[in-house]
């Protein structure tokens, strides 16, 4: 860069391509903070670069972007001394649910659903890399080779082992946001209640509860993962006194539920939906990650 005019020539381009570049690193690294810590990287990382020679910067700035994240997961994967908790939820990204606009909310760069990150957690850093770039960004197989230090052959050989695990896990899930809501409003109604029966009825017999409060919580609601309609209907009796605070919001794109009462998040809770009723429940209940998310926009819808 020779000058002020070509710097600021650059940081617009930078900009028209960091929701992209977010949506990248979210999906690679299921933080919303360290998703934004990424770009910044990348950016950083684009101003030491003599940028003459870069002939797509779209293309770059997604390859370099993906790298950062890779150093971040192998870094991750190299501090643990055990592998990741079962109990693990990814951030959420919370939006109201507004009627209006339900496919311009299902089309955002942000609305990959919990159910996938969670899986994406399970995959080698490579592997995941290969998966997100190529099959989520189509980005080509010789661009990605290098990132990974792999030929393109072995390359594609890691996104369709990705591919396979992620195909195999991910649970099926009710596309229609109308549909989705139904559901949580039984749901809800049901808590509220006290109604067990309802409660069950609303729920898959071989559902799924997930509950990541985090390392420091003990106690009735520390994290823990429920299986069975029974089991999880009562645990979600035992803290029906929040579900009076509950609303529905959209996380990552489906009709889920945040619970923040006097607007200090209390928990956040995406769901999946298929054949009306509820499949997996993922709760992220984490005092320390919970102070990080911003209400006030889901909360205004």
């Amino acid at each position: 860069m020779s000058g002020t005019g070509d710097e600021e020539v650059l940081a617009r381009s930078f900009e028209e391509h960091r929701p992209q570049l977010r949506a990248v690193a979210y999906r690679m690294l299921g933080s919303v903070p360290e998703a934004e810590d990424a770009v910044q990287e990348a950016w950083l990382r684009l101003t030491r670069t003599d940028t003459g020679s870069i002939r797509n910067l779209g293309a770059w700035l997604t390859t370099a972007t993906g790298r950062v994240c890779l150093d971040l997961l192998r870094s991750r994967k190299a501090r643990r001394e055990e592998p990741i908790d079962d109990t693990f939820v990814p951030d959420p990204v919370i939006r109201p649910l507004t009627p209006a606009d339900p496919e311009q909310e299902a089309v955002r760069a942000d609305s990959v659903g919990l159910a996938l990150l969670v899986v994406l957690e399970t995959l080698q850093p490579d592997e995941r890399l290969a998966f997100v770039l190529h099959d989520l960004f189509a980005v080509p197989f010789d661009d990605i080779a290098p990132v990974v230090e792999r030929s393109a052959t072995a390359t594609r050989q890691l996104a369709s082992r990705a591919r396979r695990r992620v195909q195999g896990a991910t649970p099926s899930a009710e596309a229609d946001l109308a549909r989705q809501k139904q559901v949580l409003d039984a749901f809800l109604a049901a808590s509220r209640g006290g109604d067990f029966e309802a409660l069950v009825a609303v729920l898959h017999p071989d559902v799924v509860l997930r509950v990541d409060a985090g390392a420091l919580v003990r106690g009735a609601a520390a994290s823990k993962v429920v299986r069975g309609a029974t089991t999880v209907a009562a645990q979600a009796l035992t803290f029906a006194q929040y579900a009076g605070t509950a609303r529905l919001v959209l996380v990552n794109g489906s009709v889920g539920v945040a619970n923040a009462p006097e607007g200090g998040p209390r928990s956040v809770m995406g769901v999946v939906v298929a054949d009306g009723r509820i499949t997996h429940l993922y709760i992220l209940a984490d005092p320390e990650r919970l102070g990080h998310l911003d209400l006030t926009a889901a909360w205004a819808g």
